[in-house]
């Protein structure tokens, strides 16, 4: 490990130990209608792997994150937000690092807190204003403007979500195949009937991530259909979600730009205390250039109520994805971690995963990639 890795580290154990003698809850209610909270990180993985180029190597990197948030409630139907990102260290995200094609962690890292979506904006990852319409106990309709994250209103899953507390791997995060941007400027709308719930977002991106002259905004528009079942076992949710963009994606050739369009269901299922499922199947349109055209996901949850710890869990997942137009023929990841609560607020999980990228021209990587993750919600 590096000199610099290793201060790294050694300041989030100071940084984290602050915050553990000096918090005792999550967030921090200032009044009844301001409250501040947020989430720290500090994570370390070390790849071990094969049949790579040679300018990929056997090696651990850090990173330590620090997310913090703003709430003002002036009355119960009304909130103003705000969520800012700070980073150290890019971990094996970084350029020159990792040889897969999905990152082995699934969040943000430094660089990805400056020039945000070409917006000329740092730290600033979200902003917005919500106003909720209350028309029964179980109706309720919101509506939400200003600087959002589209993975905070679709693709969310009970035991697959969260690269905080769950699974690190990005394909085991959010499904890759439904290319939900964040922090950018747009609008949600969430309309809950019971059982029933409907999510909608839109939003205007400043940049589409392509290179040099192939580099342009462009719109993203998304729907979610949700229905809540419990028969007995537990909750169970079950999700079809549908996306797209506007024409704005180069194809293959560079010669013409195509939309992007998508399709995934996402359930998550309780059964009983202990255990819980997963799956996400997802499928992607290729008529702009893409990595992946399909997805195929699942998992288990172990609560730690089996060995009487409610706070703890394991999480066991696994991800087959179907390559696109472009270089990829198939990606396999398997992770294990098991997360252990040391109290309300701090939280340390061991991590082990599995990939290999399956290439139709070249080297065909894979590896294993061992992570630590600690993590402080207050």
């Amino acid at each position: 490990m590096s000199v610099m890795n290793k201060a790294g580290l050694g300041c989030l154990m100071a940084i984290l130990g602050v915050f553990l003698m000096a918090t005792n809850g999550f967030g921090y209610e200032i009044n009844d209608k301001f409250s501040i909270g947020g989430i720290m990180a500090g994570i370390y993985q070390y790849q071990s792997i094969g049949d790579a180029p040679e300018e990929y190597e056997n090696e651990g990197r850090g990173l330590l994150l620090f997310e913090p948030e703003i709430s003002f409630t002036p009355t119960e139907n009304d909130e103003l937000f705000a969520k800012f990102g700070f980073g150290a260290g890019n971990g094996l995200d970084g350029e020159g690092r990792s040889p897969f094609v999905i990152p082995p962690w699934g969040g943000n890292v430094q660089d990805d807190y400056k020039e945000i979506n070409g917006r000329n904006r740092d730290y600033l990852l979200t902003a917005w204003y919500k106003h909720t319409f209350n028309f029964s106990d179980d109706h309720t309709l919101g509506l939400t403007g200003g600087i959002i994250d589209a993975t905070d209103y679709m693709d969310d899953n009970a035991f697959a979500n969260d690269e905080y507390t769950q699974f690190m791997n990005a394909a085991l995060v959010n499904g890759p195949s439904s290319f939900l941007p964040s922090f950018d400027i747009g609008g949600a709308i969430e309309w809950d009937m019971g059982a029933f719930s409907v999510r909608g977002v839109t939003m205007a991106l400043g940049s589409n991530g392509e290179e040099d002259q192939f580099d342009e905004p462009y719109n993203f528009y998304g729907m979610q259909f949700g229905y809540t079942l419990d028969f007995g076992l537990g909750e169970g949710n079950y999700r079809l979600l549908l996306d797209t963009t506007s024409s704005s994606f180069s194809n293959v050739a560079g010669t013409e730009k195509e939309q992007m369009r998508s399709a995934l269901i996402s359930f998550d299922q309780q059964l009983g205390e202990i255990f819980g499922a997963w799956i996400r199947f997802g499928w992607q349109d290729d008529e702009a250039a893409i990595d992946y055209g399909s997805i195929y996901s699942g998992g288990l949850n172990i609560n730690g109520n089996l060995w009487g710890r409610d706070a703890d869990n394991i999480g066991i997942g696994y991800a087959h994805l179907r390559g696109g137009n472009l270089d990829v023929n198939h990606t396999d990841v398997l992770e294990v971690y098991g997360r252990f609560a040391l109290n309300d607020i701090l939280a340390v999980t061991g991590d082990v995963q599995y990939m290999k990228d399956s290439m139709d021209m070249g080297d065909s990587p894979d590896g294993w990639i061992f992570g630590l993750r600690m993590t402080a919600e207050f």
